[in-house]
């Protein structure tokens, strides 16, 4: 079966869900991170986030191997699988942090804002020109509507450079997690939880060790409990739905839909901590909106229409 067939045997407002509750999960994460950054080094955060999000899940997989039958599940990951899931762990949760950081110190922080929405137009490329997955019609059109919500959301009324390093920094981090998206879809029917706990641990280290490598301080005790709990809540449960999402969606309409998550932490902002509700936050929503719509519109078409169409 080829993958368009696949994707038209799949449930896609089940897919949906799941996309849209691995955003809401990290969107709504995000506000509480900008809340811990300002005592921690944001690259130590970071990797606290990752090895959190890592603990946590390998609790649940030993409660799982236990008798919690609830949690969801999926073959192990064994042979070439194991291959897709490194290059993903390397690319993810190794090289974009690094490029993420080195970009953000050389590029102003509404240029950077709109850059990151390079992420979700690089994994609908890389899923078409490199994984084959053909982007059609309704679907198409929905995509491109979710990421021009992003660019309006992200747009802060002027969009500078100083200099070529930070901005091809930042879009090399783009880059990479777009890589990220497209190699985890190739292992997506495997155990979501072993996944992202792996990832976790392994992402965890990788970053951590680079933080104190770059002369980080170590944090209060608490401090580094609270960043781990909000890892499991904000990182690793989103990437277990985002993994969830991918067996049904396939990468490029999981990527635009995760795409939504700054507008889910713009909301959650606004009700936690008394932020303003703006007419850009509202044009940016109700894009976003349409946009999913319409990829689940197109899904059920795909879905409806007959064999070999």
């Amino acid at each position: 079966m080829n993958r368009d067939a696949h994707l038209a045997t799949t449930r896609p407002w089940r897919g949906a869900a799941y996309a849209l509750a691995s955003a809401t999960c990290f969107g709504a994460a995000a506000p509480a991170a900008k809340e811990l950054v300002t005592s921690i080094d944001p690259f130590l955060m970071a990797g606290l986030l990752y090895a959190g999000a890592g603990i946590g899940l390998s609790m649940l997989w030993l409660a799982r191997g236990l008798g919690l039958r609830a949690l969801p599940r999926g073959p192990r990951l064994s042979g070439q699988a194991w291959r897709w899931f490194f290059g993903a762990t390397l690319a993810g949760g190794g090289v974009a942090p690094v490029l993420l950081m080195i970009g953000l110190a050389r590029t102003p922080a509404s240029t950077g804002s709109l850059l990151l929405n390079l992420e979700a137009v690089l994994t609908v490329l890389i899923a078409g020109l490199f994984f084959h997955e053909r982007i059609r019609g309704w679907v198409g059109l929905g995509i491109a509507i979710v990421i021009a919500g992003g660019v309006v959301l992200g747009w802060q009324g002027e969009f500078v450079l100083q200099g070529p390093l930070g901005p091809l920094a930042v879009a090399g981090a783009c880059l990479a997690w777009a890589l990220d998206n497209n190699l985890t879809r190739q292992i997506a029917h495997h155990d979501p939880i072993q996944i992202a706990a792996l990832r976790g641990v392994f992402a965890g280290a990788i970053v951590v060790g680079l933080g104190f490598l770059f002369g980080a301080a170590v944090p209060d005790p608490w401090l580094m409990v609270a960043a781990g709990a909000l890892g499991l809540a904000g990182y690793g449960l989103p990437l277990v739905f985002f993994v969830l999402a991918l067996r049904e969606l396939g990468t490029a309409r999981t990527g635009a839909m995760f795409a939504t998550a700054p507008f889910i932490g713009a909301i959650v902002s606004i009700i936690a901590l008394g932020e303003p509700m703006t007419l850009q936050l509202g044009i940016a929503g109700i894009c976003m909106a349409f946009g999913v719509w319409l990829m689940l519109a197109g899904q059920r078409r795909l879905k409806a229409a007959p064999a070999g169409e």
